[in-house]
């Protein structure tokens, strides 16, 4: 019902037209001054165009607020058909869940980044349903920039009415005795009721737009608050945690290292087996040839054998980097425990802004009520000098 409020913004303003036309004469036919109409037409007409365009973005708002309000209801249905298990996997599939063109984008955007961050059956990424359909986006499609300003431009039309009666008013008074001066009193007084009566209707226009523009977002927020709640008991994607993506790491370093481990172990083997037959060889090629060649191939022999010596110090070196790569699997461990404590000091952080957030929302809400209540007693102050006047 909040949110179909602003149709009594038109009711008001007939009715504000009614007797601003009725004052001045145009029922009965007895219009006094042409140009108090003309100012007064004038103010009315720039604020109904500002309530239209202000209802117009009312209108957008309703639309994607009702939809989140039957997404939810769809949610709930869906969750409760399938014996209260999470529905995320069906509503992945659904590409017509949405039909509001801002809320599909929304949502399209963040099916986009769930399905880059997935993992088997999981999702690796923390991103949330809030970073895309949140307040921002109903600001923007309900055009808060726009219709927060009109409750002040509204008061400011009024007392811009009240300067030009005024104006109009004193411009046509003037005299130099008191018969004179006695006969232009007429127009002083036609000013100064257009004076009046724009403070009036922007005031009155002002508080009525306030109140109404405050209950229909209030209601908005409600809203959405109401969908969030039910995508997350409904169909909130699986994520997995930060414990099951280090154990996912660790498993698959312990794999690499025992893959490699038996890679060394191997070449360790055909460096040993390397090792004898070259030593077989070397021996036979000196027993042969000794008799021959002399005391050189002794040398050769030496050589040979320095070679092989050099490929088991090789073999040992390759022991030493399968515990280096140990070692390194156990520094990623480290490091994996110490980002899990990083996240949970990030969401700490964001709870902190949470509260800040409504902390800040209260702050506002009270100032509102201060100026209003500011406006109310400049009201009633400037009723008391009509009064005494």
């Amino acid at each position: 019902m909040k949110s179909r409020l602003f149709y009594g913004l038109f009711i008001v303003y007939a009715a504000m037209v009614a007797f601003v036309l009725s004052i001045n004469g145009v029922f009965t036919g007895e219009i006094e001054s042409v140009s108090n109409l003309v100012i007064n037409g004038a103010f009315l007409g720039i604020i109904g165009i500002l309530f239209v365009m202000s209802a117009a973005s009312f209108m957008r708002l309703n639309r994607l607020t009702d939809e989140l309000e039957d997404a939810a209801g769809d949610l709930k249905e869906a969750y409760k058909k399938a014996g209260n298990q999470n529905v995320w996997n069906e509503l992945e599939k659904d590409k017509d869940f949405f039909e509001e063109e801002n809320l599909k984008k929304a949502f399209d955007r963040f099916l986009q980044q769930m399905r880059s961050s997935r993992v088997g059956k999981r999702y690796a990424s923390s991103c949330n349903i809030e970073d895309y359909i949140n307040e921002e986006l109903l600001d923007r499609v309900g055009s808060s920039h726009f219709n927060s300003a009109i409750s002040g431009t509204m008061t400011g039309l009024g007392i811009l009415g009240t300067f030009i009666g005024l104006s109009l008013g004193l411009g046509s008074f003037s005299g130099d005795d008191i018969y004179t001066i006695s006969d232009n009193v007429g127009p002083l007084l036609s000013g100064m009721k257009v004076a009046f009566h724009t403070s009036v209707y922007g005031i009155i226009f002002s508080l009525i737009f306030n109140f109404i523009y405050r209950s229909i977002m209030a209601d908005a927020y409600g809203k959405l608050e109401y969908f969030l709640g039910a995508f997350r008991q409904c169909a909130a994607p699986p994520v997995s945690t930060g414990d099951e993506n280090t154990a996912a790491m660790l498993v698959y370093q312990a794999n690499q290292a025992n893959y490699m481990k038996e890679l060394l172990e191997l070449a360790k083997g055909e460096a040993k087996e390397q090792t004898q037959a070259l030593e077989q060889m070397a021996r036979s090629f000196v027993e042969q040839l000794q008799s021959v060649m002399g005391t050189e191939l002794k040398n050769l022999g030496a050589a040979l054998e320095q070679a092989s010596q050099t490929q088991v110090s090789g073999a040992e070196n390759n022991k030493a980097l399968l515990e280096a790569v140990s070692d390194l699997a156990e520094s990623n461990r480290h490091m994996q425990e110490n980002m899990a404590h990083m996240l949970k000091q990030q969401e700490q952080l964001a709870e902190d802004l949470a509260k800040q957030r409504r902390e800040l929302e209260s702050v506002c809400k009270e100032i509102s009520q201060d100026v209003s209540s500011q406006l109310y007693t400049f009201q009633q102050m400037r009723t008391l000098y009509e009064d005494k006047k």
